[in-house]
């Protein structure tokens, strides 16, 4: 009996594994909420955020609710979708998919929210995943996500060196051809957020 129930919840792990991972829309939309506990989104918002077709993500959503993984609560006429954290399944899927995503992936869903207008990593860790610390560039609101920085610290044990200016110092700077921030520009770099 014990056998017969193991064997059937291993089953059920199983399908639902290989059910999460079959479609590029329900990977991004996992890494986006999974990412963003405490968050709620709207359809649109996911698409926007993910660059997918609405229709695309609404189903994926449904899905993803029918398993277990999301919650939804619908307010006035939108109905807004989040991680269930109790889910059995939360601690591990998010783990797994901030893993897969690395660092730049890590960092990059997590600005997706920050209303950051421009994000990349520059220095060494461009050209060696190796190397510490990652040098992190925002431009945009400074107080948003840097708890959620330390947490990407934390799971890939790495120091992140973050330097984050508003828009309007970011922009006179360009405009005066500021030294350090066209040296900066210049070097190598991974594009999270935005264009150069």
């Amino acid at each position: 009996m014990l056998y017969k129930y193991i064997q059937n919840m291993a089953k059920q792990v199983r399908d639902t594994l290989k059910s999460l991972f079959s479609s590029s829309v329900r990977a991004d939309i996992l890494a986006l909420l999974l990412n963003n506990p405490d968050e709620k989104f709207y359809v649109r918002e996911i698409a926007t955020l993910i660059r997918k077709n609405p229709s695309g993500v609404k189903r994926e959503l449904d899905n993803l609710e029918k398993m277990g993984i999301l919650t939804n609560k619908k307010v006035a006429n939108l109905k807004y979708f989040q991680a269930e954290k109790k889910s059995p399944l939360f601690s591990e899927l998010k783990n797994l998919i901030t893993k897969s995503l690395g660092i730049p992936g890590a960092l990059k869903t997590l600005l997706k929210t920050s209303g950051a207008k421009l994000a990349f990593i520059y220095g060494s860790f461009t050209e060696n995943e190796d190397a510490e610390p990652v040098d992190l560039f925002i431009v945009g609101p400074s107080s948003n996500n840097l708890e959620s920085i330390k947490d990407i610290e934390e799971k890939f044990k790495k120091k992140i060196s973050t330097t984050i200016i508003d828009e309007n110092e970011f922009k006179s700077k360009k405009e005066i051809s500021d030294a350090d921030l066209e040296k900066l520009l210049s070097g190598d770099k991974i594009l999270l957020i935005g264009k150069l």
